[in-house]
């Protein structure tokens, strides 16, 4: 029995819980944070500064911002309730009247009294059910002067006509005013235009309703921001008629969207105007609207799938496009912004299909880009510069299928200038093929201008090129595609051993692999990971040690084995606890900290030296193997640097009790017995 009584009383909560409707979702928050107050109170967010108020949800709540602006906590009774003096709160219900009563107790005392002007009040005195979008005192405030002037001189057609479009004739509660909605005014049956917001902000023609549900007795009162006005035109003739649209509607004209812009639906268009269009290069302009798919694409890149007024943004939302990607749509204060750009100049200009825009500045879509614009304005300005100086500009302006690897700026250390061998190296940046990250594979072969082959690694945490791994998003251009990297190639010259011959930081580590017999493994069209010991590295040995391992063959072999990873690894590849099997030992523990690469706590001390069967990372210490209960998560912690003699021999000590080295002293004292 207790158990039916306690899931009754959970259904009977989530019942009285469950919002029918995004504003009453808000609503039904703001009488959550309000209730401390007493019965029926709301809190309500008030724009600093401004008489602008919204019921709130729970993300206001916390940050306390509205478009930006700080806001303040006030109470005020919610909709339907009024206070008694002496009680808490607002314990009373708001005593059911008529319209025209009503409007006089919900702020909307100007619509009152223009409606007695206009002889409506014996209508929404008398009997019926209506709904009236009632604009508050404020908003006949704001009116220009000209277009009130105009309806008051003439209160018997204009004003009434202007009043009845405000009018529904039947009884529509917020729950009812549903997204995309429109229903029949009183006048002439024009139609009025609800949206109801995610976010629980309902708009009729754009205007917020700011006291919804306000009960009469012969029907409802919605207090409305501003006056509206009849609408009849979609939003093609909207910017047909607009000289200031002027460029825009001939390049609508050319890209074929007039007949989508004069049907049916709900567009939200940021329509850029003629000084717009100027301020766009030439050369650039001329490209993209003599080029039908880049127009189309330039042209979707304005247009929003869903229509969006100004009123219904509180904060940065991203927002998709009709060209598929995606807009951040914000606001600033009063200002509507884009992409974090206040660009917006006239706002909520109302079509039948739609609402338009208007913004001073061009949005150009990457896909309407070519490689050089692609790179303009990024974190790639070094990359860009160097490209232009080798000669490679119109590989970049052109209409060539390429991938462009662009390395960061901060990839490129000190000073960089022009060179041949520079210009080579920025020639291989560039792949034959438009590429999508998303489609490549491990092991994939990539072909670049300069006549390489560059190798993908796929590994669990990145992507890589080589030695360069992706640090950013595609930036997929008219014809070719931009991958933004984070090192600069450096494209394999050869096998390890070749790598390892050519650099005098691994000269003893060259004889030592003569010595063990390793040249032609390292030669071998294999795929292995060096952790290649420098002079540093052997020199820090003590001398008998050395000259020891040195002499024997077999142990010499295993220690350069255990230094050697079985596939290929390269830095940007390695992540919390990765782990390397060895050709001959325990598996490695890597790990990173820092931006430095650690091989059981020794420091990489260069790495990703790119052969043709693997790679070598420089490491100026000895690696051992970890004592087996060591945590791994120290394993990517700092080794020692490198030592002074005494360390060093103490070092030694324990680097003699390494089960290599025991192996080696037992050795040598039985042959020292048999003597």
């Amino acid at each position: 029995m207790k158990v039916c009584v306690l899931v009754l009383g959970l259904i009977l909560v989530l019942s009285r819980c469950e919002a029918r409707s995004p504003y009453q979702a808000v609503l039904q928050h703001s009488r959550i944070r309000g209730r401390q107050q007493g019965p029926n109170v709301c809190a309500m967010q008030q724009i600093k500064g401004t008489d602008r108020k919204y019921f709130t949800n729970c993300k206001q709540w916390y940050h306390r911002k509205v478009c930006g602006k700080p806001t303040v906590i006030t109470y005020e009774c919610c909709p339907g309730y009024e206070k008694i003096p002496g009680e808490k709160g607002c314990p009373a219900a708001l005593p059911l009247v008529n319209i025209y009563n009503t409007l006089g107790v919900v702020g909307a005392s100007t619509t009152q009294m223009y409606s007695d002007r206009a002889k409506l009040r014996e209508e929404v005195e008398g009997p019926g059910s209506f709904t009236f979008f009632a604009p508050s005192n404020e908003a006949w405030a704001a009116l220009p002067t000209e277009i009130l002037d105009a309806l008051v001189s003439n209160v018997n057609i204009e004003l009434l006509n202007a009043l009845h479009y405000h009018m529904v004739n039947r009884r529509l509660t917020s729950e009812e005013l549903k997204h995309g909605s429109s229903f029949a005014s009183m006048y002439q049956d024009f139609h009025v235009h609800i949206h109801h917001y995610s976010n629980g902000i309902v708009t009729v023609n754009c205007a917020r309703l700011i006291k919804p549900d306000q009960h009469a007795t012969n029907g409802i009162v919605h207090v409305v921001d501003r006056v509206i006005t009849a609408i009849s035109s979609n939003v093609n003739t909207l910017i047909d008629v607009d000289e200031d649209l002027e460029t825009l509607r001939t390049a609508i004209a050319a890209a074929g969207l007039t007949p989508m812009l004069e049907s049916d639906g709900q567009y939200t268009i940021f329509a850029p105007t003629n000084e717009a269009f100027e301020k766009i290069p030439p050369e650039t302009l001329n490209r993209i609207l003599g080029d039908p798919v880049a127009l189309k694409d330039l042209l979707n890149y304005h247009i929003l799938k869903q229509m969006h007024c100004a009123e219904s943004i509180v904060s940065g939302t991203p927002m998709e496009t009709l060209q598929g990607t995606v807009l951040e749509v914000g606001c600033d204060g009063d200002h509507m912004t884009l992409n974090g750009k206040a660009i917006i100049t006239k706002k909520d200009q109302l079509g039948t299909n739609g609402v338009v825009h208007y913004i001073n500045e061009l949005l150009i879509p990457d896909s309407a880009k070519t490689l050089l614009e692609l790179a303009e304005g990024s974190s790639v300005t070094t990359a860009s510069r160097l490209f232009a100086e080798a000669g490679l500009s119109p590989h970049l302006t052109g209409s060539e299928a390429l991938t462009l690897l662009a390395p960061l700026n901060d990839a490129f250390k000190g000073s960089v200038t022009m060179s041949p061998d520079m210009k080579k190296l920025m020639t291989n940046h560039l792949v034959k093929q438009q590429l999508s990250s998303k489609s490549l594979y491990d092991g994939q072969e990539l072909e670049t201008l300069g006549g390489l082959t560059l190798r993908v690694f796929v590994y669990r945490n990145n992507l890589c090129i080589e030695n360069a791994c992706i640090a950013a998003h595609d930036k997929t251009g008219r014809y070719a595609s931009m991958f933004t990297v984070d090192k600069v190639l450096t494209p394999p010259m050869g096998t390890i051993m070749d790598i390892l011959k050519a650099d005098d930081r691994f000269s003893l580590l060259v004889g030592a692999i003569q010595t063990a017999g390793m040249t032609e493994l390292l030669n071998q069209q294999r795929a292995h990971t060096f952790f290649a010991p420098t002079n540093n590295a052997f020199n820090a040995l003590p001398r008998l040690q050395l000259n020891n391992l040195l002499r024997d063959h077999q142990e010499l072999s295993a220690m350069l084995r255990y230094h050697l990873g079985e596939g290929l690894l390269v830095s940007g590849g390695v992540s919390s606890h990765t782990r390397v099997k060895p050709l001959q030992g325990e598996k490695l523990e890597l790990g990173l900290r820092n931006y430095t690469v650690y091989v059981n706590k020794v420091p990489v001390a260069d790495a990703d030296l790119m052969a043709t069967n693997g790679v070598v990372h420089a490491v100026d210490s000895i690696i051992r193997s970890l004592p087996p209960k060591v945590d791994r998560e120290q394993a990517d912690g700092p080794a020692s640097p490198l030592r002074s003699a005494a360390s060093s021999r103490a070092e030694a000590k324990s680097f003699r009790n390494d089960d290599l080295f025991q192996k080696v002293i037992r050795s040598r004292s039985s042959r020292t017995m048999g003597q």
